[in-house]
């Protein structure tokens, strides 16, 4: 079995190398195979010359696109070019740790699993998520997620996601920024396919570090998963 590791990446350079490292030193599993896809979506602050300087080192398949498209279009690309059976999203700054792949992908050799989402909330030692506009963000749309769809989920918006490359890409997505997460999760929960959890580690970040989501993020993804739900595109 073989996994890709997506990572879309847009003005990382203080956190991309040190994530990459992390990456390519973290082991998947027993009989889990790795391979990693860095899609650069228009950086400009110098992130692309570091990933050029880290493709010599660590082997990936690197993408530099000529223009910001937003992380579900890097998304997306990245998926367009996966050789993996199964595809993790990884975000690019370090506020998930790439020590719970092994933990991510098990469930995986159960074939009857198809999803698995990471959960900040479960995991004992882990850090809590804040009591910001992020945390009321991600208490709403997890509480949406599970109303509208069922979805029996924890953390809707958590940024480890993980799926049989197949499924996602039988999915119709049509991302172009942070609406990734509200539309798998609803075309997920219309076809009433079972996501599973995971507890994992999680170190926030707020803007001032480089967290790029804001309040407007919130209100499409609130929207996305009501569109899906009623209007069902």
């Amino acid at each position: 079995m073989r996994v890709t590791v997506a990572i879309p990446v847009y003005n990382e350079a203080p956190t991309v190398r040190a994530l990459l490292a992390r990456v390519a030193g973290a082991d998947p599993g027993p009989g889990i195979e790795k391979e990693i896809c860095v899609v650069d979506d228009g950086s400009t602050d110098g992130t692309a010359q570091l990933l050029r300087d880290a493709s010599r080192e660590i082997p990936m398949d690197l993408v530099l696109l000529p223009e910001n498209r937003g992380k579900g279009s890097a998304i997306r690309e990245a998926l367009s070019r996966a050789r993996g059976d199964l595809f993790l999203v990884q975000d690019a700054d370090l506020e998930y740790d790439p020590r719970d792949y092994a933990a991510l992908l098990e469930p995986f050799r159960d074939p009857g699993v198809s999803v698995v989402y990471g959960s900040r909330w479960t995991r004992p030692d882990s850090l809590s998520i804040p009591w910001n506009r992020f945390g009321l963000g991600t208490r709403l749309l997890t509480f949406l997620a599970n109303r509208l769809y069922g979805s029996g989920i924890t953390d809707e918006p958590v940024g480890y996601k993980v799926f049989r490359t197949g499924l996602l890409r039988s999915l119709r997505l049509r991302c172009q920024r942070f609406e990734f997460c509200p539309e798998v999760t609803a075309q997920l929960g219309l076809r009433r396919i079972r996501i599973h959890e995971v507890p994992i580690r999680y170190h926030p970040r707020g803007v001032r570090e480089g967290k790029k989501i804001r309040v407007r993020d919130g209100v499409v993804a609130v929207w996305i998963l009501l569109r899906h739900r009623l209007l069902r595109p």
